[in-house]
């Protein structure tokens, strides 16, 4: 398992060369998020955190994938800092023996990640800098789990 929290990019590709080898995993799942702009006039995202705080928070978000699931492997990376619209913001990668537990397993982590890691988004403008509220549909989607 690894968890990483960094302001620099990642490149996807690179992350899941060698993901899960040597685990017997049947089925590797993955997903990278990108900064999307649903205004249509965001200039860029800040993501600010604690750090210390927020790895801790990640780590167990992703121990209770790796045991409720049996993953082989787990890899979160979630971006900080500013960004800008397209780029990669957060990715997932799940080990599993078994496809269905590696798809559940990466959905539980999306959906926990985006309502649970300590992050504060603030969307930037050309009219200035709003912060970010939670959204109760993202509330809402972890009550399957």
């Amino acid at each position: 398992m690894r968890i990483a929290v960094q302001s620099a990019p990642f490149d996807a590709a690179a992350e899941i060369a060698g993901f899960g080898a040597g685990t017997n995993a049947g089925a590797l799942v993955t997903f990278t998020g990108l900064v999307r702009d649903d205004s249509g006039r965001m200039q860029a995202l800040e993501l600010e955190h604690y750090p210390g705080m927020t790895e801790r928070a990640i780590t167990r978000i992703a121990e209770e994938a790796m045991t409720r699931w049996s993953l082989a492997d787990c890899l979160v990376i979630h971006r900080f800092g500013r960004l800008t619209v397209g780029e990669p913001i957060m990715m997932v990668a799940t080990a599993a023996r078994h496809r269905a537990a590696a798809f559940e397993a990466a959905e539980f982590l999306m959906d926990y990640l985006k309502s649970r890691a300590p992050f504060w988004k603030k969307e930037i403008g050309p009219d200035g800098a709003s912060w970010v509220a939670a959204k109760a549909s993202d509330e809402d989607a972890l009550t399957r789990w």
